[in-house]
């Protein structure tokens, strides 16, 4: 891996759509500030060149024959500090929530724009979440209906009634300053709160705690 301090992010691609690949490689290849590490065509494929390889971020196409990008993305995340992005058709994919419950660090869809695609690389080599606040909401939103509200994703932490209403307008899809403005807060004490709810629950960012939110019921909260 280059890590951000090197100036070059390293990106490993699987898909099994050889049009698709061959831009891709060609976009990483031709831009400053990138390194194209590999590819592949199938999810079992990837997981091992990934581990081998180590690049900084890996994009992976959902569904591909044989091993999917899931059960890609699960072996990758299990076994490297490679920051994975899925690649889906269209913005809300079934297996995206599947994707943020096992760590990826969100999903692009395969007809973003080039700039798009590069903003999402760099975004999540510095270790952040590519879901924007409005993205995340649409996500949980699609899902609600379908699974029931589970309260034992908070289970066994310690949340003040504070965090709980952070986090909950969180998975609204709210940004910190509509947070800070909705609780008469400043926006570095939303993000104090964040940051302390982040250690709690051992994530990495307001993605996978929105997704946590969402799995605890807190999305539906009226409190």
């Amino acid at each position: 891996m280059t890590g951000p301090a090197s100036g070059t992010v390293s990106v490993f691609l699987a898909d099994d759509d050889a049009g698709l690949r061959g831009a891709y490689r060609k976009l990483f290849e031709r831009t400053p500030g990138f390194r194209f590490a590999g590819e592949a065509a199938d999810g079992a494929e990837a997981a091992r060149l990934v581990g081998a390889l180590r690049p900084d971020v890996a994009l992976l196409d959902v569904q591909m024959p044989g091993t999917g990008g899931l059960e890609a993305a699960r072996r990758v995340l299990a076994a490297t500090s490679t920051r994975v992005v899925m690649l889906t058709t269209f913005d809300l994919d079934e297996y995206v929530h599947e994707a943020l419950t096992l760590g990826a660090s969100g999903f692009l869809l395969k007809n973003a724009a080039p700039a798009e695609v590069l903003h999402a690389v760099r975004t999540v080599h510095a270790g952040h979440a590519m879901l924007a606040p409005e993205v995340t909401a649409r996500l949980l939103d699609r899902f609600a209906p379908r699974r029931p509200q589970a309260r034992h994703a908070f289970a066994g932490h310690v949340l003040s009634e504070r965090e709980l209403q952070v986090a909950r307008l969180v998975a609204r899809g709210h940004s910190n300053r509509r947070i800070a403005d909705e609780l008469s807060l400043s926006p570095e004490t939303v993000r104090t709160y964040l940051r302390r709810m982040f250690a709690k629950l051992g994530v990495n960012d307001r993605t996978h705690l929105a997704v946590l939110a969402y799995e605890a019921g807190l999305l539906h909260d009226p409190r």
